[in-house]
């Protein structure tokens, strides 16, 4: 049948409710049911209660419905979801013997015997179709109902994730008659969303109608996704051609695409580059080495990094001269610069980043006002410093800087150290 199926997000937990968790999963299930051509039509988050479980099923359950439900699955007493659907459709329990083995082989790989209440995580409705859960202790349950669709998963997002990827997304596939939606993403750093907007309105105004392109902003960093519905039935040589285009017209200032997001791109540049990088960083503590060593294979072209946050460390371990801190402050060119040589000096790096500035929220002059940034780059071929201005508090600022030296520092390897202008001059001067 020709599916106008409507899906419904819920969300269930008090730690949701008081902030004390964020909530990832709809973010991840909502890109993911898109992709296979279905989109969220409502979500909502609700507490542990079975009168609010009960009153939003009956609500959503209704024939071409699919509700997705996350959150209490657990073994504890608040984890009330499992025997509220039980009720809702007016079931009986059953021991599935499937689940039971998972479980004590969960338990004895980490050297624990199962107990009764996780032995408790087997009893299940009869009606509902039990997936596997090998990462954790809930299983997933379908309930493919004349009423409506219910799937019921255990709010941890990496156990939410795997069953939807290892049972949900094909099921629904198979169930449904989907129009699949092609993406693509482009990564960009320090651009402001408006004048990428302008940059590209004349080649946006020109896309097919089947095609269209999505803003995705975020702490100084846009995405851009280009999406084609149905490519089966179109032309998909047409989403590679308007993706070239998109591609050229960014230049330098396309990070990547897909998955490959700044670390990843600056990562796979020094490795096909065949040097090493390493950082000594004041205002952003640490977070471009942690950045770096995110990713998967950074050993293979990250050296280290140290924090030298206080003058003192800057001159005994990086070799800044005391002079040049009392003559240009710490929050300066010549520092950062020199930050950037020593931190080469002292692990044998082909490269170095160096950066300071005043993150905020106090500490600012009207000469370096908070969000004022210096890094310096150090290479092979000599030492350049930059400036950036940020407009956001701490740890914004912290996170934009970082992602910008990142960057500054991309452009310098794939200009072979002749930096031109960038296109775009967002945040720096």
């Amino acid at each position: 049948m020709k599916s106008k199926t409507k899906v419904y997000l819920l969300s269930i937990g008090d730690e949701l409710l008081i902030g004390q968790v964020i909530n990832t999963n709809v973010a991840w299930l909502s890109t993911k049911l898109n992709e296979i051509g279905l989109k969220v039509e409502e979500q909502r988050t609700i507490a542990d209660r079975p009168d609010s479980i009960g009153s939003t099923l009956k609500e959503w359950m209704q024939p071409g419905h699919v509700v997705i439900c996350t959150g209490g699955l657990g073994p504890t007493g608040d984890d009330i979801t499992k025997n509220t659907l039980r009720q809702f459709f007016q079931d009986e329990w059953r021991t599935d013997e499937g689940v039971l083995s998972v479980l004590e082989g969960f338990m004895k790989a980490r050297g624990r015997t199962l107990d009764q209440i996780n032995k408790g995580q087997a009893e299940l409705p009869k009606s509902c179709k039990t997936w596997l859960n090998h990462i954790g202790t809930a299983p997933g349950m379908l309930f493919d109902t004349p009423k409506g669709i219910l799937i019921s998963l255990p709010g941890v997002p990496r156990e939410m994730g795997y069953l939807m990827e290892q049972y949900g997304l094909d099921f629904l596939k198979t169930r449904f008659r989907l129009s699949p939606i092609r993406h693509l993403t482009f990564h960009t750093e320090g651009i402001p969303e408006s004048q990428l907007m302008v940059y590209l309105r004349d080649w946006e105004l020109q896309l097919p109608k089947t095609l269209s392109l999505a803003y995705l902003p975020k702490a100084g960093r846009v995405r851009l996704r280009l999406s084609q519905l149905n490519p089966k039935q179109n032309n998909v040589d047409l989403f590679e051609l308007q993706a070239a285009q998109l591609h050229k017209l960014l230049g330098v200032e396309c990070i990547g695409t897909g998955e490959q997001d700044l670390p990843v791109a600056v990562l796979q540049e020094l490795i096909e580059t065949k040097t090493t990088l390493a950082t000594a960083e004041s205002c952003t503590g640490g977070k471009i080495a942690s950045l770096m060593t995110a990713v998967p294979g950074a050993s293979a072209a990250f050296m280290g990094g140290m924090v030298a946050y206080d003058n003192s460390v800057k001159i005994r371990t990086l070799g800044v001269r005391p002079e040049d801190i009392e003559q240009h402050g710490a929050v300066s060119s010549v520092v950062v610069e020199s930050m950037a040589r020593g931190i080469r000096n002292l692990t044998g790096a082909d490269y170095g980043i160096g950066t300071s500035g005043v993150a905020g929220p106090g500490g600012g002059t009207p000469e370096k006002p908070v969000g004022l940034i210096w890094v310096g780059i150090s290479g092979p071929e000599g030492t350049y410093s930059r400036a950036f201005k940020m407009a956001a508090d701490r740890s914004g600022n912290i996170e934009r800087s970082s992602f910008a030296a990142l960057n500054l520092f991309r452009k310098t390897l794939l200009n072979n150290w002749t930096l031109p202008e960038p296109t775009f001059w967002a945040f720096s001067h």
